[in-house]
């Protein structure tokens, strides 16, 4: 179905940008909005909110060449050259969402398109996911309540669970990325040791951030409780493999929040079935697993299905940081969170 896009008169007082939503459907742009939203969107642009650009063969080129900004969301169509050819006056991609990479092409910044993303309000989430794993891991909270389920009867905890608690547990960050340093930001209120393994930043920056910067084999061996949050790219895939589960101390937990591909899945199950280790993995592979998976059974591992990250209200964030954008470009002031074709190297 094509639409002509009805932009509005734009104002004589100021320049009112021409805004068009592309993303997956219209139920993503419902949850993405709420009335409050939608409302902040029309103060500071012209936006046919009725329209929803699936892709860009289904609008006229007199309707694509009207925008300014796109304000996309997740399945949004590629912006490449071809579109832009059809997208003349397009100065802003506004992603109310993290990753850019699916969306959005090289020739963009060739051409001087401004880029923005979300990734900092979509990371809030899945830092406050990973420290509540986090520290349920430390006290064995899963495992117990699996057992509490299973029997039915008081358990003797100090017993059963003679190392729980959190108090002096090490914890190990996988990667100083946005979520990253969130959870960074959180540990530093727990009587916690926190070590970080990331190779693209240097001791200083990890020691101001209140860690300490070791190898990852280090990491793995002296942790009590791994939390993974590097990107996926061609060199962190499977960085996480029989060697590395082998080398963590029995009983130590495995916390998965980032994506499936950087864990050897078949190593790390044979450790989870033996009751080695325990493991909270928000994320796998394959995603979602077989529904006859033995770790659905397992009382030492806790499975979710890909929820750290924004779902319900916490879409309104990404959206919300997404209008700051557009509100910035409007009057004429630099975005806040840019993103730059050097950073898709080692960006999720």
């Amino acid at each position: 179905m094509t639409s002509s896009l009805e932009f509005a008169t734009p104002s004589t007082q100021r320049a009112r940008p021409r805004v068009a939503l592309a993303m997956g459907d219209r139920a993503l742009r419902d949850s993405l909005f709420s009335p409050k939203l939608r409302d902040r969107l029309h103060r500071v642009a012209d936006c046919d909110y009725d329209v929803v650009i699936q892709s860009f063969d289904a609008v006229p080129d007199d309707a694509l060449a009207r925008i300014d900004v796109l304000l996309t969301g997740w399945h949004a169509p590629r912006v490449d050259r071809e579109a832009l050819e059809r997208l003349p006056d397009l100065k802003l991609i506004a992603h109310a969402g993290g990753t850019v990479k699916g969306h959005v092409g090289h020739e963009c910044w060739e051409r001087g398109i401004s880029v923005t993303t979300a990734a900092l309000a979509n990371a809030i989430p899945v830092a406050e996911f990973a420290l509540a794993q986090i520290l349920f891991a430390g006290k064995f909270a899963w495992e117990a309540s699996r057992l509490y389920v299973e029997t039915r009867r008081v358990i003797d905890r100090e017993r059963k669970f003679p190392t729980a608690g959190n108090y002096e547990k090490t914890v190990g960050i996988v990667g100083a990325s946005k979520i990253g340093r969130l959870v960074l930001g959180h540990l530093r209120r727990f009587d916690m040791d926190v070590v970080v393994f990331d190779p693209t930043v240097d001791a200083d920056e990890i020691a101001v951030l209140g860690a300490r910067k070791v190898e990852l084999d280090e990491l793995m061996r002296v942790s009590d409780i791994v939390s993974l949050h590097a990107p996926v790219l061609s060199t962190t895939i499977g960085m996480i493999g029989r060697q590395e589960l082998a080398s963590m101390r029995d009983g130590a937990t495995l916390i998965n929040t980032a994506r499936g591909a950087l864990v050897d899945h078949s190593a790390l199950r044979e450790e989870l079935l033996s009751g080695r280790l325990h493991a909270a993995l928000d994320v796998t592979t394959p995603e979602p697993l077989p529904q006859d998976d033995p770790l659905f059974g397992l009382r030492n591992v806790f499975v979710t299905p890909h929820m750290a990250g924004s779902t319900g209200a916490e879409l309104h964030r990404m959206t919300a940081l997404a209008l700051t954008e557009i509100e910035r470009f409007a009057s004429g002031e630099a975005p806040v969170h840019p993103v730059s074709l050097d950073e898709l190297r080692y960006v999720a």
